[in-house]
């Protein structure tokens, strides 16, 4: 008997999700995703600074047989087992799995049209394009401290552009200060000019400047936003049950605690109500781990807990020089790191080890393992944080 099952999102997440599915011939995988390329999204900022396209073809990534919808879902019926897409077709499942992955949020300030976005393809691609019409002169300031506008502030600076990172708090926020000023030591030589602490958190922007919340006004001909991420509004939207940010609230085998046929993975999902950090290093074990949790419902089995644990986090500080941050499985970080050209060299090994556990699981689905953090169930049920953890109703 042939089980049918849908995966929303054709990101890390959801690719690996759909080829790990294969391991069954007798499950029928569709993915839905809103595009026909897929986006290695790591490489967005090298996409604004012309060093890589950061897509790739889906037949590239997916198994064969994985069948992909071109699409966006507008709805879930989880009584009907099925998703509504905005073309008016609809598509049924036995199983889904939720990897809707996440998005910039909307700058909250003043003026917020006059800044740009970086998380997705479009907005990248747009980006680019109003950059190459800027003079070569003109002032950019990059509005985030987190990888993201750390990645994009170096990789224009390097291109020989005047930027300007306002951090709104401290640099690298994730890494350890050994590393924070290593990073911040590398960004000075690059040119950059790094603005740190609540002053320089942005209150308003216009085609022409940007205002600091301590009354500072800089000359801004671009301002690009990349601080602050969230998720589409899709579960709730369709009525089951998230956390307050968006993201399907699940138990720790990722199952939603509305419907055991809805599992989540990626970003979008919030285990136990304390989800991961939003990262593409843990969207492949969590798209894993996803499908296994529907394999094993499949096979009549329990399925196992949530293990996944982080290795650290790279970043890359132009195309030579960058920094690999080590830390512990449950994602706090250590006091080495690697840097420079070792650094760039382990961040381009980590964004292509990447796109490799979608093809190598592929073509080999069930080969990809991951990091481990074996105490996470433990911290759970013990409820160090505080609450208690999510069970399904």
């Amino acid at each position: 008997m042939q089980t049918d099952v849908v995966v929303i999102g054709g990101g890390y997440a959801g690719v690996m999700a759909a080829n790990r599915l294969r391991r069954r011939a007798d499950v029928s995988v569709t993915l839905v995703n809103s595009r026909r390329v897929f986006v290695d999204r790591v490489r967005l900022h090298q996409l604004v600074g012309g060093s890589h396209d950061a897509v790739a073809d889906y037949g590239d990534v997916l198994a064969d047989g994985v069948r992909l919808v071109v699409g966006t879902v507008t709805r879930i019926d989880a009584a009907g087992r099925v998703v509504h897409l905005a073309s008016g077709e609809t598509v049924g499942y036995d199983y889904l799995i939720y990897a809707v992955g996440s998005a910039a949020a909307d700058p909250m300030v003043p003026g917020a049209e006059h800044a740009h976005p970086i998380a997705g393809l479009e907005q990248a691609e747009r980006l680019r394009s109003v950059l190459g019409a800027a003079p070569a002169s003109a002032a950019i300031t990059v509005v985030g401290g987190g990888p993201t506008g750390i990645e994009t502030a170096a990789e224009l600076a390097e291109a020989g552009r005047q930027v300007t990172l306002a951090c709104g708090g401290i640099l690298g926020p994730y890494l350890h200060p050994k590393a924070r000023r290593s990073v911040a030591r590398r960004l000075a030589r690059m040119g950059v000019t790094v603005l740190q602490g609540d002053g320089a958190k942005v209150a308003a922007v216009s085609a022409e400047a940007v205002e600091l919340a301590d009354g500072r006004r800089l000359p801004s001909d671009v301002t690009i936003w990349a601080t602050g991420f969230t998720v589409p509004g899709l579960a709730r939207e369709s009525g089951l049950t998230t956390d307050a940010v968006g993201r399907l609230l699940s138990d720790e085998t990722l199952t939603s605690l509305d419907d055991e046929r809805i599992v989540g993975a990626g970003d979008a999902v919030s285990p136990s109500d304390r989800p991961f950090r939003m990262s593409g290093q843990i969207a492949f074990p969590l798209g894993a781990q996803a499908a296994e949790t529907v394999l094993s419902r499949i096979a009549g089995s329990v399925p196992e807990p949530v293990d996944s644990g982080f290795v650290g986090q790279c970043l890359s500080l132009g195309r030579r020089s960058g920094l690999f941050q080590f830390a512990n499985r449950d994602d706090t970080a250590k006091s080495y790191y690697v840097s420079g050209r070792l650094g760039a060299v382990a961040k381009e090994m980590a964004c292509k080890a990447g796109f490799g556990h979608l093809t190598s699981e592929a073509r080999k689905p069930g080969g990809y393992t991951w990091p481990k953090d074996d105490k996470r169930t433990a911290r759970v049920l013990q409820g160090r944080s505080g609450g208690t953890p999510a069970t399904r109703r």
